[in-house]
């Protein structure tokens, strides 16, 4: 008589080969070659997920990002000890230029602090560490680059979100199909990933939309993320506290993550 252990997992086997081919994932790939098969495949998924046609016919025109792929597997700056990571992020001058705006618009900077909790130098560092406070915001093109990483067997699971994240931000008029951000799908001044653009984004100018184009828009966006994460108001966020560890989930490196820290109370000072 065959034993129970043997029967379960012959029946997860069968109950899995049964599956109609649209609730089977789409199967990850590591070149171009499979990508057009896969969008196929994925655009079942993207539909069960609540993706309507606009998504879905901007899903069809993706294109293989190949540059996405290179800068995804040249990483180094995270691995720079935290010295040479400030030195090449310029987190002096960060600071320096960080102080200066804050100086120029404190009412702005008090209100969002009232709002969400989340203090301006952290605001600021961020800005300033992820666009140059909007002086680049990158070149690359939004769908394509998210499309790829989701496709990517490296890491398909984080990006397949941002994917659809992406896409019904297509069909809201949130985003365009041609769309421009950072290398992995990063979007406006603070470079949110589309899944957290949709989930975070905050109408912080009173237009009606939510543009992370816009820099009142794009840290409202910032701030409520972070304190929807767990930002603790009028609590510290320098090592070993609460705020410190959801700075992490801005950015889990842990230079990124001092860096933050760092220059935000230098910028607060």
């Amino acid at each position: 008589m065959r034993s129970r252990a043997f029967f379960l997992p012959f029946l997860a086997f069968l109950a899995a080969a049964c599956l109609p081919p649209a609730a089977l994932a789409a199967p990850c790939g590591t070149s171009s070659a499979g990508f057009a098969a896969w969008k196929q495949t994925f655009a079942d998924e993207a539909r069960r997920a609540g993706v309507g046609q606009r998504g879905l016919a901007a899903l069809a025109a993706t294109q293989y990002a190949q540059r996405t792929i290179n800068a995804d597997r040249n990483q180094r700056s995270f691995k720079l000890s935290y010295a040479q990571f400030c030195q090449k992020r310029g987190c002096d001058v960060i600071v320096q230029q960080g102080r200066q705006r804050k100086a120029q618009n404190p009412a702005f900077y008090a209100a969002l602090e009232r709002a969400y909790g989340v203090p301006a130098g952290v605001l600021i560092a961020i800005h300033g560490m992820e666009t140059g406070f909007g002086g680049f915001m990158g070149d690359a093109n939004v769908l394509n680059a998210t499309a790829t990483l989701a496709y990517d067997c490296r890491r398909p699971d984080f990006f397949t979100p941002h994917l659809i994240g992406a896409l019904k931000m297509i069909d809201r008029g949130m985003m365009s199909p041609g769309s421009i951000g950072a290398m992995h799908g990063e979007l406006g001044h603070t470079q949110f990933l589309p899944g957290n653009a949709l989930k975070y984004g905050r109408d912080g100018n009173g237009d009606g939309r939510v543009d992370l184009g816009n820099v009142v828009d794009a840290l409202a966006s910032t701030a409520n993320y972070l304190r929807q994460k767990g930002w603790r108001p009028g609590q510290p966020y320098q090592p070993g506290t609460r705020n410190y560890e959801v700075l992490g989930e801005w950015n889990a490196a842990s230079v990124y993550q001092r860096a933050l820290a760092e220059m935000g109370a230098r910028i607060d000072g």
